[in-house]
């Protein structure tokens, strides 16, 4: 296999990493719908807020690498829900349903082959669409962790 394909399967692979810790798919499995809403004792977010947050996200830098017209967003206004808590039960399971959609366009993006990944992302000042990539697979992992860690101290943790 040469490198830039192997590159590309690893990239995709790292999109939705379980190997070594949870995922986001099993991190927002089985949250009941009282505590999505629910900030631990001494933390300043609920799994909504951390969810919604990591879907904002996530479709920035997507919009970011596909949108030569983008436009930056305001941190940290734009990417924190002012809400603690979900409206309805549809905006709970919208959030995680667009964050698997946007999860395929990057993954989709990743392993097309017309797609330098080295290349700089032509919205941006010099951040290459590689730099994204790990970004948004970062950002998700690190926030994943904080979800499990909200979990544990709501008492909802590990997922049914």
């Amino acid at each position: 296999m040469d490198s830039a394909k192997a590159l590309r399967q690893q990239l995709f692979r790292l999109l939705s990493w379980r190997d070594a810790h949870a995922g986001f798919d099993t991190a927002v499995t089985g949250i009941p719908p009282k505590l999505r809403g629910k900030a631990p004792n001494g933390l300043p977010y609920s799994p909504w807020q951390l969810v919604e947050h990591m879907r904002i996200t996530q479709a920035d830098i997507l919009e970011f690498c596909v949108d030569r017209h983008y436009e930056e967003k305001h941190w940290p206004a734009d990417y924190w829900p002012k809400a603690r808590a979900p409206r309805s039960q549809r905006a709970w399971s919208g959030s995680i349903a667009a964050f698997r959609r946007d999860r395929r366009a990057l993954e989709r993006l990743v392993m097309n082959p017309r797609v330098d990944l080295f290349a700089r992302v032509p919205a941006g000042t010099g951040q290459t669409f590689l730099r994204e990539i790990v970004l948004v697979a970062d950002h998700t992992s690190y926030h994943t962790g904080q979800l499990v860690a909200v979990r544990r101290l709501l008492g909802c943790w590990p997922a049914a």
